[in-house]
């Protein structure tokens, strides 16, 4: 055994070593940057969904632009899975090397990609391809630097130990959101939108670079070490983890633990990053200005939670965050409304938007090919709010009635479009438009929000109240995930429930949630998803799943 890894699995009690702080910081600089990589995309959903879904209308576009954004997390178990295996057999240190290459490469090759306009429908192809690798090398990421910060860890101090990598997400996050403003700033709001976006994908070889040299400076962990050394290694990590009496535990992990954790983690910083740039229509630097300031007050927190799990345990922060984020959801983004855009409330109160339908002809809308038209009356008009971001309820009206839009005291026709010509469409859509733009400008609803009027030490304040809820059930997740497993399959199975919670049931999040609102016209409506999981989360891991802070992993 090297002197590095020997030093960190026997340190002074109590001491962190520099031998941890070199373990440490290497392992969670390395995720922090592919972290960045990852959420790259993320933070820049709205232009991507303008250059590689141009070929579908606006919503859509970026419904779609959000499915390719959960694309990477949907193959994230199967990373899980293949660098699981991997990371078990042959070793955590190199294992977790190769994910970082691939991730790199894959951003890097986002960021050289040409456009819809270019090559057609092959570029949206090609960029859910590229995501599905960043995800399949997110999916062996996690859990080797976990296991690999975990396993050199002492007791009674895992839980610090491991959350400095529950920070490298936020953080990863937080570093892409200062390259993206620092680029547009430098190039321009235009330039940016049109060619400028590709620069923080292309910078991220640099990275890629820095991360591999780390990552070749670190040891081997002590515990793989020795249970090689001992030939106690698994033989069949999948058929160990899953199909014995240890699957048992993976499921409860997943469904009791990781599942609602994902869900609060990805309503506190993607869902409400996108609830002001798209519901609220506060414009995208103002939102990452406010997402940074509330990440940066908050990422000490993880830290903070993970260091408290190491003395009350780590089951009941997790659960406590579950629960008070699924109590307090509803009302914290209703204040968000009202401090970011109260225009919108305002206007809603005084001039309420009804569209009145015949509840048949009016459809989810969601077309990922761009082939199906939405023509009918409802169809026309509910798509016109949501473009708006205009909130609407929807009352029913007798078979073949063509639809009507209310709002305050002003009602007015919308139009059937099946059997129309294309003249005649777009003649009846600029009266229906004319008509809807009039009556929203009457009614007070407003296309963005005004800068003077958005209050943001409150903006802020709530920003950071959701990103402490996060703090709470991801800082001490990484402990407890490692605690429930043995070493010798410890890196397969915990990943696999980490992954599928965060990349299924959070990843998805920001896709169901809007997709939910579109439907109903009830911007507060998404918000079930999130409560729902995390509800889930409480009841069954309150009941099912063991506390675990004081089990001595080197056993």
């Amino acid at each position: 055994m090297s002197a590095t890894s020997a030093n960190a699995a026997a340190p002074p009690p109590g001491q962190l070593t520099q031998s941890h702080r070199k373990v440490i910081l290497a392992s969670s600089l390395g995720t922090i940057f592919e972290w960045y990589d990852f959420y790259l995309y993320g933070a820049l959903a709205v232009i991507i969904a303008k250059q590689f879904f141009s070929g579908v209308n606006e919503t859509t576009g970026f419904i779609f632009a959000l499915l390719a954004f959960a694309a990477g997390f949907a193959v994230r178990p199967f990373g899980a899975l293949v660098f699981g295996r991997l990371g078990d057999l042959v070793g955590r240190k190199y294992t977790f090397l190769v994910t970082i290459v691939l991730m790199g490469i894959s951003t890097f090759l986002v960021g050289v990609l040409p456009n819809y306009a270019s090559i057609g429908i092959a570029a949206p192809i090609i960029l859910v391809v590229l995501r599905m690798a960043q995800g399949l090398a997110l999916g062996g990421e996690y859990g080797g630097a976990a296991t690999y910060v975990a396993e050199h860890a002492p007791n009674g101090k895992r839980g610090l130990y491991t959350s400095f990598i529950q920070t490298t997400a936020t953080i990863g996050l937080l570093l892409s959101l200062i390259v993206i403003l620092a680029v547009r700033e430098t190039v321009g709001v235009e330039a940016f939108e049109e060619w400028g976006w590709r620069i923080p994908f292309l910078g991220s070889i640099l990275l890629l670079g820095i991360s591999v040299w780390i990552r070749m400076q670190l040891h081997e962990s002590p515990l793989f070490q020795q249970m090689k050394a001992e030939g106690k290694g698994s033989k069949s990590p999948l058929r160990e983890s899953f199909l014995s009496k240890n699957g048992r535990i993976v499921l409860l992990a997943l469904i009791g633990a990781t599942a609602g954790q994902a869900v609060v983690w990805y309503a506190g910083q993607f869902y409400a990053m996108y609830f002001l740039t798209q519901s609220l229509k506060v414009d995208a630097t103002t939102t990452w200005l406010l997402i940074g300031g509330a990440l940066i007050i908050g990422t000490p927190f993880f830290v903070f939670f993970g260091w408290l799990s190491d003395r009350i345990g780590r089951k009941k922060i997790v659960m406590a965050g579950c629960l008070i984020a699924a109590l307090t959801y509803f009302p914290l983004f209703k204040a968000l409304t009202h401090y970011a855009n109260p225009a919108i409330a305002e206007a809603s109160a005084r001039a309420p938007a009804v569209v009145t339908a015949d509840p048949d002809t009016c459809s989810f809308q969601f077309d990922p090919v761009g082939k199906k038209k939405f023509t009918s009356s409802c169809d026309i008009a509910t798509a016109a709010l949501a473009k708006a971001g205009v909130p609407y309820t929807i009352q029913p009206a007798p078979a073949g009635t063509v639809a009507s839009v209310a709002v305050g005291n002003e009602r007015f026709a919308s139009y059937e479009a099946a059997g129309l010509d294309a003249d005649a469409a777009k003649a009846q859509g600029e009266v229906f438009g004319s008509s809807l733009t009039a009556a929203l400008t009457q009614g007070g609803y407003p296309t963005k929000a005004e800068d003077a009027r958005i209050n943001k030490p409150m903006v802020l304040l709530i920003l950071t109240i959701l990103v402490l809820y996060v703090t709470m059930v991801y800082g001490p997740i990484a402990a407890w995930l490692v605690e429930l497993f043995p070493t010798r399959i410890r890196y397969t199975s915990m990943s696999l429930p980490y992954h599928i919670g965060n990349g299924w049931f959070g990843g998805f999040l920001p896709t169901i949630s809007f997709a939910l609102v579109a439907a109903t016209g009830n911007m507060y409506f998404g918000l079930w998803y999130p409560i729902v999981i995390a509800l889930m989360t409480f009841v069954v891991g309150s009941l099912f799943l063991r506390e675990t802070k004081d089990v001595d992993i080197r056993d």
